[in-house]
């Protein structure tokens, strides 16, 4: 045989060693003891794969926690002022009280007082219409001690079961947040 035809078989022989020793240990999964070096990547390999595996776990629940957080904190702020404007509606409410009272104690007085007493009374309440405040509690209306509070009760035939009979002061309310209870007082009531 020439040199060139043992360099050829020696380079046939180093690569096929080289595919035989892949081979061996990934393909027919025999034991890798002879080339500890393979069994070594392996572990190192599963050990990368277990803290891949943990840091993404741990990421995934900091995400959790802070969507959690956000939600939180964005219902809180709403709350927050939801319940700042229930506060001041309810501090202001007196002077519209007063303003009623005013206006229908000047049914007698001059034209130019009264027209000026329903206006401010106009305005108040459209002030309250733009902060989104209904008001409630009116004669007739079933009694509803969610809504109402009964003072008085008072047997009449010409009114139903549970019906209000007079309203003593009115009952506001934003949404569903009730402001101020209806003083009333109730009819046929147990």
């Amino acid at each position: 045989m020439s040199k060139k035809e043992k360099e050829k078989d020696n380079k046939k022989d180093t690569n096929t060693s080289e595919e035989f020793t892949e081979e061996t240990c990934e393909n027919k999964e025999e034991n890798c003891e002879e080339y500890p070096e393979k069994e070594a990547d392996n572990s190192a390999v599963e050990k990368l794969e277990q803290e891949l595996k943990s840091k993404t776990d741990a990421y995934l629940r900091l995400a959790a926690e802070y969507e959690n957080y956000r939600k939180r904190s964005t219902a809180d702020k709403a709350h927050i002022y939801a319940d700042a404007t229930a506060n001041a509606i309810k501090e202001i409410l007196p002077i519209g009280d007063s303003l009623d009272m005013a206006a229908k104690s000047v049914e007698n007085a001059p034209e130019e007082y009264r027209k000026g007493f329903e206006l401010m009374c106009s305005q108040f309440k459209t002030s309250l219409e733009k902060l989104g405040v209904e008001t409630f509690g009116e004669t007739g209306d079933t009694f509803d001690p969610k809504l109402h509070n009964a003072v008085m009760k008072v047997e009449d035939e010409n009114l139903g079961e549970n019906t209000v009979a007079q309203v003593f002061q009115k009952g506001y309310k934003k949404g569903d947040k009730i402001i101020r209870h209806a003083m009333v007082q109730v009819a046929n009531c147990d």
